[in-house]
């Protein structure tokens, strides 16, 4: 490496005025990692350490800034948190009504225990978010992707099962049918068992084998180093997300199917708006997510978490709360009407929001 000079300091590249009035500058400071050492001849070039960055003058080496997603600097991580406590806290109401209102026909049509545990699930879902804010360190490296893929697990593997007991318990009503030796087989809670052990499975041999870590990228900006979590392996990270988006699509196929049953299992449709939000969520986070990197990639991350989560709630619960808390249709879960089937038989009926609306015109 060697330095040049030029008679107008202003056409330097940044130098350094010295000997004899001229301004000095390394060639190689074109790259942005050398600075020249101040001394009588000024012709000698220094690199700087990886982790600094040569000042304006050209003549000192400085720290690089460090880019982190940050509570302190970055609005939309305190956005995202607002956002996670905010959904945090419509998930507990949510968990607290369905808990007062248990006995209700509303409730125990649409499988209380999975709904319990599908609202438990999301509502973890939620506080994820604070893993993937701050400072990466190893531990939350480690922690993040793996809770936050096997929650979503355990609440996808819920919607499945919702979905498939409403498609054989509509089969088993049929005369004759073959389906209601599986009815009362408990077919759901297997189901969350089994799809949710497989994630736990692969989330365990993927920490096992070369679980992530921090990791300091010093190269893909000059004047900063961006500290980021490592996933490891790659083929583990993809095979977690890939898995997790398999329970999605097969749990749209399925509300897909069911979707045009009797409107006594209309869940169906709730269940296929709030998997297709899901879907197309984690479907457009694909390409941002492999075209970013650094608190950019963090931050579209924890943005499709928080959709997802807020989608599956808002698509699947929010009807049945409505049903619950508005006073002229909840009366209606124990009134035994003549004229409209949708409304008899002491509060044991699935009800619709279209049947309650006119078992309210008909009362």
């Amino acid at each position: 490496l060697f330095a040049y000079a030029s008679p107008l300091c202003q056409e330097a590249l940044g130098g350094y005025r010295g000997y004899q009035g001229y301004a000095f500058s390394c060639i190689a400071t074109r790259n942005g990692s050398y600075i020249l050492v101040p001394s009588s001849d000024s012709e000698n070039c220094m690199k700087c350490p990886n982790n600094e960055w040569p000042n304006k003058k050209k003549d000192q080496c400085i720290p690089k800034l460090v880019e982190f997603l940050s509570y302190n600097d970055d609005a939309i991580a305190a956005i995202f948190s607002f956002v996670s406590v905010l959904f945090f806290f419509k998930t507990i109401w949510i968990l607290v009504i369905f808990y007062l209102y248990r006995n209700t026909a509303i409730v125990k049509a649409n499988n209380k225990n999975l709904s319990f545990v599908f609202l438990v699930s999301i509502m973890q879902s939620f506080l994820c978010v604070f893993l993937f804010l701050g400072r990466p360190v190893n531990i939350t490296c480690i922690i993040r992707q793996s809770m936050f893929t096997i929650i979503f697990s355990i609440a996808i593997s819920s919607v499945l099962g919702k979905t498939i007991m409403i498609y054989v318990v509509f089969k088993a009503s049929k005369p004759g049918s073959t389906w209601r030796k599986w009815v009362n087989m408990k077919i759901s809670n297997y189901v969350v068992l089994i799809f949710s052990s497989v994630q736990l499975i692969i989330n365990i041999f993927w920490l096992a084998v070369s679980p992530p870590f921090v990791e300091l990228d010093m190269h893909s900006y000059q004047d900063r180093i961006v500290i980021q979590c490592n996933e490891g392996s790659a083929v583990a990270f993809y095979c977690v997300l890939g898995y997790m988006g398999l329970l999605a699509a097969v749990s749209f196929f399925i509300a897909f199917l069911a979707r045009k049953l009797p409107d006594s299992f209309n869940e169906a449709k709730y269940i296929t708006f709030s998997m297709l939000v899901f879907c197309s969520v984690w479907i457009a986070m694909i390409p941002a997510y492999l075209s970013t990197n650094g608190k950019y990639l963090v931050a579209v991350e924890i943005f499709a978490i928080l959709t997802s989560s807020a989608g599956l709630l808002v698509g699947i619960f929010f009807p049945k709360c409505y049903i619950i808390l508005l006073p002229a249709v909840s009366s209606i879960l124990c009134k035994t009407s003549t004229e409209w089937p949708s409304c008899k038989d002491d509060c044991k009926v699935k009800l619709t929001i279209r049947d309650l609306i006119m078992c309210t015109g008909r009362g």
